[in-house]
């Protein structure tokens, strides 16, 4: 078993550690792979011995970690699981499960056939708490029967003081992480999760289903290692053949679970299906301040002609940060507004952010208080802590009374035209805190399925994310709902979509976002996506044309910056950045047709939508159609065509192998692109539903066709207008960012700061401590701070 460890898509070393190695444990050094950290998430694989050639930078040794205090001083479990566990004696015990001579692990099969569960001993069992990553807990408590086989790769654990070590190092803890980097240990969401693509080709998946703070390390040659505190099951799926089948068995715990009319037979979805103008570009900024600005730029991208679906609305739009309220004097008409959106065929998302202003006569604190869906203290009263509203309390996402009483807040708000939703500061974040977010000890009054006492600061936002989503499908049962959530844990894709947070306008950044997006997906989250042009900092228009190209081709597309920034919409850069900009978004809406099918198979199977190389495979002409934002599809009212290309005496025949759903097939043309390479192509047309005939050329004839493509893109080179390296051309004056930001060390502390007038500090870090204060920057006429602690 090889696995590769990184940080943040640095230089790694792998070592194959395979029985064809020649002994135990790691022997020879192999050819390297992408592994990069993103709110817990990592992945490993193997690679061929090209990829070495491809690799800008020498492998390097994995990174030695901090030496931090990361758990407080309770039960401590730690799995460990490594090419040296492959074989081990076994022996079934009286309950049915398996106990086994490595640190007496108990394990039984669930959920379906190469799917195990291990836990510590039975008694560790008995004390797990319950699931709260697969959509039905039960099905991980539950052996299956006639399973037949043993697990390839056992753990192994051992109990360090009063933890429990269970043998994967990465951080899986939920905090606002504003302008992080690629040392960032923890960022906005938690999986605990690893994908191993084996030396064979075969994959593993390793859940540890905890929703406590989890430490996942890599570091050493050939070995996943998880600790947590309190006693937790790892999952194991796999090894399967391919990474693609792990993700799809995954997807069965992980996913959502449908009940269609025509069958009892329940149906496993693995991410909630996107209404299909959500894949469009979206414009957002904190803020546009008035609804005047909105129509503004939403009337720019339609003479520009440059192709836009969503403008959102941060938090400005609010009276006083209060959330489901709108400002008299900015917003004083919403459903107008949306209504005049409409009409430009432009959606509306608005934010929204669970602290909400304690404030007596605030209608949704007064009702949230008779409700009791308060985030108590050990004392019992209810938590409260700082966010934009000032003090605020936090409603209790693990109780049913909350949810609902949520959801019923977000019904009633849809009905001024919200098309969709975005929950922020969702962690949840507190400002003024050490931890920046509520403490652990808090007090949660949770329905009987999430447990006696588990942590829940990890959930909350997926419960948020939930709630939300419920409110809006009680608003209209025929449209799906939109919501966007920065804080999660697996399991989120059931109810939302997500992006990587607060990023910097930063080539470093536009280079971290691609990796970041791909290890989503790979943890079970296709709908995802950064800030195009970076949210904190002024980009240029080359970084940012160079970002939109890139970001084009994202599962979710969305151009966002934060305020006392230059103006980031497409045309604030010039023409020439404007015009790379509205090419970039003209390519992605001709291939939304392609985008909307593959997320409609990740929905059906569990497979990313964006995926590394190695899970390239033979590729299909596959066109999924329906009504594009409802549940018809549900009950069959879709249309899904299977394309077959064949060649036979140079003649290429397009036909249609098969089809899938009620609907019929319109009438209408079919035009069908050949490339020969080099830019060079011939099409032909036909009709769809019959055969389509295209007659290929000679050799000759398609070496002066490349000729004459190759001789035409260098002609369009020539004649192109390069994008000025000059920073912004547009907004406030004197706001100026340097490309990196500055390091001052003095003493005991060490200072990050992005030296722009009026900007922030990034960092800054008591050294023996380990302290950090983290985002300062002017606001009014003072300073707003948020805190926290390493790792």
């Amino acid at each position: 078993m090889g696995l590769a460890a990184g940080d943040g898509g640095e230089g790694l070393r792998l070592l194959d550690c395979s029985p064809d190695s020649g002994r135990p444990g790691c022997s020879r050094e192999v050819t390297g792979a992408l592994s990069t950290q993103i709110s817990g998430v990592a992945a490993v694989s193997f690679c061929t011995p090209s990829f070495r050639r491809r690799l800008k930078s020498p492998l390097l040794s994995p990174p030695s970690p901090p030496s931090l205090p990361r758990f407080p001083p309770r039960l401590r479990h730690t799995f460990e699981i490594g090419s040296s566990f492959m074989t081990t004696s076994a022996g079934t015990m009286n309950d049915g499960s398996v106990k086994t001579a490595a640190g007496e692990i108990a394990f039984f099969p669930i959920l379906e056939k190469g799917v195990f569960r291990f836990d510590c001993s039975v008694n560790d069992r008995d004390a797990a708490f319950p699931s709260l990553s697969f959509v039905d807990p039960k099905a991980r408590e539950t052996p299956i029967a006639g399973h037949g086989k043993l697990p390839e790769f056992l753990p192994s654990f051992e109990q360090l003081r009063d933890q429990q070590i269970v043998m994967i190092q990465i951080f899986t803890w939920n905090t606002d992480a504003w302008g992080y980097s690629a040392e960032t240990t923890s960022l906005y969401q938690s999986h605990p999760w690893v994908l191993a693509v084996l030396p064979d080709g075969k994959a593993l998946g390793v859940l540890a289903d905890t929703t406590r703070r989890c430490e996942i390390d890599l570091r050493e040659i050939s070995t996943i290692k998880l600790s947590s505190a309190s006693a937790y099951p790892v999952i194991t799926f796999g090894p399967f053949n391919s990474p693609a089948e792990v993700l799809i068995s995954l997807s069965h715990a992980i996913g959502c679970i449908l009940n269609p009319i025509w069958t009892s037979v329940p149906i496993f979805r693995t991410v909630f299906m996107p209404p299909k103008w959500s894949l469009g570009y979206h414009q957002c900024r904190w803020s546009y301040e008035t609804d005047e600005r909105v129509r503004q730029i939403a009337t720019n991208f339609r003479e520009r002609g440059i192709p836009c679906d969503v403008i959102w609305m941060d938090i400005d739009y609010m009276h006083g940060f209060r959330c489901f309220t709108f400002d008299e004097e900015r917003f004083p008409d919403p459903k107008t507004l949306v209504e005049d959106l409409h009409a430009m065929g432009i959606h509306a998302i608005w934010m929204l952010d669970p602290g909400i202003k304690h404030e007596e006569g605030y209608h949704v604190f007064d009702s949230g208080t008779n409700s009791n869906v308060w985030i108590l203290k050990e004392d019992g009263d209810p938590f409260v802590g700082e966010v934009w509203p000032g003090t605020c309390v936090f409603p209790d996402f693990t109780q049913k009374e909350a949810r609902l009483w949520w959801a019923n807040l977000v019904k009633d708000f849809v009905s001024n035209g919200v098309d969709g939703i975005w929950n922020d500061m969702n962690e949840p974040a507190v400002f003024k805190t050490v931890t920046k977010t509520m403490p652990e000890n808090n007090i949660h009054n949770a329905d009987a399925e999430f447990g006696e006492h588990p942590p829940h600061g990890q959930v909350f936002g997926m419960l948020m994310a939930r709630s939300t989503y419920e409110g809006m499908k009680m608003a209209n049962e025929k449209r799906r709902p939109f919501v966007l959530t920065r804080s999660g844990f697996i399991g989120s894709q059931r109810y939302a979509a997500t992006w990587t947070g607060d990023n910097l306008s930063t080539w470093e950044h536009l280079h971290m976002s691609i990796p970041m997006v791909l290890q989503l997906g790979l943890s079970g989250q296709p709908l995802s996506g950064p800030d195009i042009g970076g949210f904190a900092g002024n980009a240029t228009p080359k970084l940012f044309g160079r970002w939109m190209g890139v970001g084009a081709m994202f599962p979710f597309c969305r151009g966002h910056s934060e305020s006392r920034t230059t103006d980031h919409e497409p045309w604030s850069f010039g023409e020439e950045c404007e015009e790379v900009c509205r090419l970039a978004l003209l390519r992605r809406y001709r291939l939304i047709p392609h985008i909307y099918t593959l997320f409609y198979e990740a929905h059906k199977k569990g497979i990313p939508v964006l995926s590394p190389t190695f899970f390239a495979g033979k590729a299909e002409g596959v066109l999924f159609e329906d009504d594009c934002d409802g549940y018809g599809y549900t009950e069959g009212a879709y249309l899904q065509t299977f394309y077959a290309a064949e060649l036979k005496s140079s003649t290429v025949t397009l036909r249609i192998n098969g089809s899938e759903g009620s609907w019929r097939r319109p009438n209408r043309s079919l035009h069908v692109h050949i490339l020969l390479g080099g830019g060079a192509m011939i099409d032909g047309w036909g009709t769809d539903g019959e055969e389509v005939h295209i007659t290929m050329p000679s050799e000759s004839e398609v070496s002066q066709l490349k000729s004459a493509s190759e001789s035409q893109y260098r002609d369009k080179l020539d004649k192109a207008k390069l994008i000025p390296d000059a920073n912004g051309l547009s907004g406030k004056k004197g706001i100026e960012l340097s490309k990196t930001p500055v390091k001052i060390k003095s003493r005991d502390w060490l200072l990050e700061a992005v030296p722009w007038i009026g900007g922030r500090v990034i960092s800054m870090i008591h050294l023996p401590s380990g302290d950090r204060l983290t985002e300062v920057f002017p606001k009014g006429e003072g300073l707003v701070a948020r805190t926290g602690r390493l790792g």
